[in-house]
């Protein structure tokens, strides 16, 4: 039986981020725990400008190929893991504008957080986040990574393991898996 299919999706594009070292991190958990079949989203390398699809989302009618291969990408998973810095008190206006291309796709799907940051590790960006994802219909779990400090703990250019990070990392996955939809 096939594993069901996690995306990982990367809430940042602004040079010099973070979330390339958190999500190559994640992808080894979840590589290592074996639930699930773990891709990572890059959002700078789908280059979405400003949400500029003529038809609603909920049609999924798209004209754009950027958004065709945004929605293809979010179609084929199973569930989700939105990892986020917190800027300002909040999450990036890219990730807003990812959520806001789509709809259908959003459906049903099970969705976790990793968050970074200062001193609150992005918790009030997750905060803001698991209001927009619940008006997409999607789950959001309750178990999440906050990575307070972050810039303190990444070493040449990597997030390093560590135990309780990746034991709250594991337990989203958990989670994640038990939020997966069951086959009518």
């Amino acid at each position: 039986m096939a594993k069901p299919k996690l995306l990982m999706v990367l809430g940042s594009t602004r040079p010099g981020r973070l979330s390339p070292a958190v999500a190559a991190w994640l992808a080894q958990i979840v590589e290592d725990d074996g639930r699930f079949e773990g891709s990572i989203a890059d959002l700078a390398e789908f280059n979405l400008p400003l949400f500029n699809e003529p038809k609603h989302p909920m049609l999924a009618s798209y004209e754009h190929d950027y958004t065709k291969a945004w929605s293809a990408a979010v179609a084929s998973s199973d569930a989700l893991v939105l990892i986020t810095p917190e800027y300002n008190h909040g999450y990036p206006a890219v990730l807003k504008n990812a959520l806001d291309y789509l709809h259908v796709e959003w459906k049903d799907k099970p969705a976790g957080f990793v968050s970074y940051g200062g001193v609150s590790g992005g918790t009030r960006a997750v905060g803001q986040l698991k209001a927009v994802v619940s008006a997409l219909r999607m789950t959001a779990v309750v178990e999440s990574v906050i990575i307070p400090m972050i810039g303190s703990l990444i070493v040449d250019g990597e997030l390093p393991s560590d135990s309780g990070r990746d034991g709250s990392a594991v337990a989203m996955l958990a989670e994640l898996q038990r939020k997966l939809p069951q086959a009518g």
